[in-house]
């Protein structure tokens, strides 16, 4: 997921399709090709400079029990008609008649998949803790390679059929909404390792939104984010893996997926706001282990060991060792102090070089 960001790094723009993947496209690409690429890389820096991040209330106080108050999404759904405009043409409502537009029909399905998965998993009410309507807009210019996270809203492109076939894949939309709980749960700054954690927090709750959905255990679930977006033509399944990181793709085109899954490999780099896409690929292998482990529904107990972890962190400029500690806290709190499960996350974090 590419990042473009306001005024501050607190609260970017967040898209899907990151920038060193754009970059390889436009040095690639046939003509028309390479002018799309370079034309979202301009559109990216265009965010970057009109859209002030989204300043967000202070954190709402969340608790990790489901709360059988929390059933109701406010989901507001826009056709962008292909044009630049958001949110553009409101067409579903909460509780209205499917709208016959498969792109929305589908946004609001999901939008009510991740809201369900926060409420009932987590007690989360809504992206804010605090209700916020859920606004989402399809069909967001035209052909356009991309989906975002502006701070208010999430939009999402069509694809153009031959690099992307569509944006509206459920790990990519819970990803995208997720990056809006990250935001108004005290943020991580997105550069560097918060930033990378802030891109792997998204990951994480975008494969579980989707384990859930399809009552995948971690062993049945391939742990991939972006399934099936690629177009035809491209050597890949996915933008990113857990279970796998660097395994995602192998394009001619797309170039090779180059996270790494072990510090060892950790890119040190001023590209991508200092590697954010890139280096989550250590705590993304790192939870995937852990899951494996454990086994079972990873939605459940590893799933809650990390919500809890962002609630608590309290630290913007997380490093992957603040980070790691603070989910064997959340373990301990949550199936206790030298348990088998907290022996395992430690594991799990010292497999991928992280000391905890």
């Amino acid at each position: 997921m590419c990042l473009s960001f306001g005024c501050s790094h607190h609260n970017p723009v967040a898209c899907i399709v990151p920038p060193y993947m754009l970059r390889v496209l436009a040095l690639r690409g046939d003509p028309a090709t390479a002018d799309m690429a370079r034309t979202l890389l301009r559109h990216d820096e265009q965010l970057r400079e009109e859209r002030a991040a989204w300043a967000s209330l202070p954190p709402a106080p969340q608790g990790i029990a489901p709360d059988p108050d929390l059933c109701c999404p406010d989901r507001r759904i826009h056709d962008g008609e292909f044009r630049a405009a958001l949110p553009g043409r409101l067409v579903r409502g909460e509780g209205d008649a499917p709208s016959g537009i498969a792109d929305a029909d589908l946004a609001y399905d999901s939008a009510g998949q991740v809201f369900a998965m926060f409420a009932e998993e987590y007690g989360r009410n809504s992206l804010d803790g605090r209700g916020m309507p859920l606004v989402a807009t399809v069909q967001h210019r035209r052909n356009y390679n991309n989906a975002f996270w502006d701070g208010q809203q999430m939009a999402y492109g069509t694809g153009d059929g031959k690099i992307f076939r569509t944006f509206l894949q459920l790990s990519v939309i819970a990803h995208e909404m997720t990056h809006g709980v990250i935001q108004h749960s005290g943020g991580l700054i997105y550069e560097n390792q918060s930033g990378a954690l802030n891109e792997h927090v998204a990951d994480v709750f975008g494969a579980l939104a989707e384990q859930r959905v399809l009552g995948q255990t971690a062993h049945q679930a391939d742990w991939l984010i972006g399934r099936g977006i690629l177009g035809a033509g491209i050597n890949g399944v996915a933008l990113r893996s857990l279970k796998a990181p660097g395994t995602a793709y192998a394009d001619d085109l797309l170039g090779t997926d180059p996270q790494p899954w072990h510090m060892d490999q950790f890119n040190t780099t001023t590209d991508d706001n200092g590697g954010v896409h890139i280096n989550s690929g250590i705590p993304n292998h790192a939870f995937y282990l852990f899951c494996s482990y454990l086994g079972g529904n990873a939605w459940e107990l590893p799933g809650r060991i990390w919500y809890r972890t962002l609630q608590d962190l309290n630290n913007p400029m997380a490093s992957f060792s603040d980070f790691a500690d603070q989910t064997l806290r959340s373990a301990a709190a949550l199936a206790g102090a030298g348990s088998q499960q907290a022996l395992l996350l430690r594991r799990a974090w010292k497999l991928v070089g992280i000391a905890v």
